[in-house]
């Protein structure tokens, strides 16, 4: 059985046990729970269910296993030729690690 969940704005497919690396959710500690309720299609033994535009009732309950993880870090280098510019950004996004405590669809 899986669901496609709408967390911070983004899709997920998302299955009971499995962990869950989304966008940093703020003022949230190690531990807690959270549940997510924008469920857009469920499936179970190959019957599927689509929400217009969600499914009613269906959420998911997550455990915070980790409230701030660091992504790895991506270098963006920036340069002209022949004219003497170069610039060099590094970037290390911020998840929230989760894990997949029920789906309830």
């Amino acid at each position: 059985m899986y669901v496609i969940v709408e967390i911070q704005g983004q899709q997920f497919k998302v299955e009971e046990g499995k962990k869950l690396f989304v966008n940093h959710i703020r003022d949230i500690e190690g531990g807690s729970t959270v549940e997510f309720d924008k469920v857009l299609l469920a499936e179970n033994n190959g019957e599927v269910k689509v929400g217009l535009p969600l499914l009613e009732g269906a959420k998911v309950v997550c455990e915070v296993v980790s409230p701030l993880v660091k992504g790895d870090k991506v270098l963006v280098f920036h340069k002209k030729r022949r004219k003497g510019y170069r610039k060099l950004n590094g970037h290390r996004q911020q998840f929230t690690e989760l894990r997949v405590r029920q789906v309830i669809a």
